[in-house]
């Protein structure tokens, strides 16, 4: 079995997820900042991304202190500040902006040099859409009316849904798509799973290799993956083995992980021996449309040796396909 010194040993930086990999609910999830306290002593840096668009950086660092979590503003990387900069590569410097968004939106568009204005009236160059509650029709109207113009449109995130208190409400993605349904426009996206929030934080930071970490294959992995880094998938949030075994390829996670203490322990990487893959004492391979695991269903490595095996024969998948899962006791043949 091969083995890193540990997991986190190879990177240079960790860009972590927040819920569900740091906190659920207004709780840290056990062990979390402790480990993210322990990257510094081993000089990885570390970044906190988020989709959030309506929060400055500075008040979600003061809530992950108030957490206990290490946390400034120059490593909380918010879609707003994303989209402002990927706005900023596709706009004349002291273009005028139509900004759809919240508070945050509006200072990150002015921290590139460009102008806010109010109205599709005023002629903007580019609309940028991003999340606030207080978002009506007629903020929805006048961003239809400069994307229908031709304005360049960028989207901080395209998130569906919010979970909140009540329940589960309409995201930025519900308001992105009814001005792409009234405009028959696509707009740029910042956001997760797309590369641009990733590589702002990289950018930033000035780090080559890092680690995403994040509990959503849809999101986190899939983002990560489109920037171009390694991923993890932490298992205290949303995603599971049996989710992860089952993804699509493009949200195949490099490691799974059962918390973020993980970072600091040897990682076990599945071989391949005689046709069979073995990870610590699992042993797992492929029968027809089956995946048969020789382990226990609690240990990870089994589902780490499952993933490996199931990837292998199914290595270009563009939608999630779930095996058979058969366990045994004993190896094949």
């Amino acid at each position: 079995m091969k083995t890193n010194p540990s997991l986190v040993s190879g990177y240079d930086a960790v860009f972590s997820d927040l819920d569900g990999v740091v906190y659920a609910g207004p709780h840290a999830i056990p062990g979390a900042v402790e480990a993210l306290g322990r990257l510094a002593d081993v000089s990885v840096q570390l970044a906190y991304v988020t989709n959030n668009a309506s929060r400055s950086s500075e008040t979600v660092a003061a809530h992950l202190r108030e957490l206990g979590a290490p946390a400034t503003a120059d490593n909380v990387f918010g879609s707003a500040q994303a989209g402002a900069e990927l706005l900023a590569s596709k706009v004349a410097p002291g273009a005028k902006v139509l900004v759809t968004g919240s508070a945050t939106l509006v200072a990150a568009v002015e921290a590139q040099g460009l102008v806010r204005v109010t109205s599709a009236d005023d002629a903007p160059d580019a609309v940028i859409q991003g999340f606030d509650p207080s978002l009506g029709w007629a903020d929805l109207a006048e961003a239809a009316f400069a994307v229908g113009r031709g304005a360049v449109w960028v989207a901080t995130n395209t998130d569906l849904s919010i979970p909140q208190a009540r329940g589960i409400a309409p995201g930025n993605g519900t308001l992105v798509a009814a001005v792409g349904a009234a405009t028959g426009r696509v707009p740029f996206v910042a956001g997760k799973p797309e590369a641009p929030l990733f590589t702002t934080a990289a950018r930033h930071l000035n780090v080559q290799r890092p680690l995403v970490v994040g509990d959503r294959l849809d999101t986190d992995i899939l983002g990560g993956t489109n920037a171009g880094f390694d991923t993890a998938l932490v298992l205290t949030g949303v995603d599971t083995p049996l989710t992860a075994l089952a993804a699509r390829t493009p949200e195949r996670p490099v490691y799974l992980i059962e918390n973020l203490q993980a970072l600091f322990e040897p990682y076990p990487v599945p071989v391949l021996e005689a046709g069979q893959y073995r990870c610590g004492a699992a042993l797992a391979w492929v029968e027809d449309a089956a995946v048969v695991i020789a382990g226990d269903s609690s240990d990870l490595d089994s589902w780490r040796a499952a993933c490996a095996a199931w990837w292998a024969a199914r290595p270009d998948v563009d939608s999630a396909e779930a095996p058979e899962i058969r366990w045994t006791v004993t190896a094949r043949g």
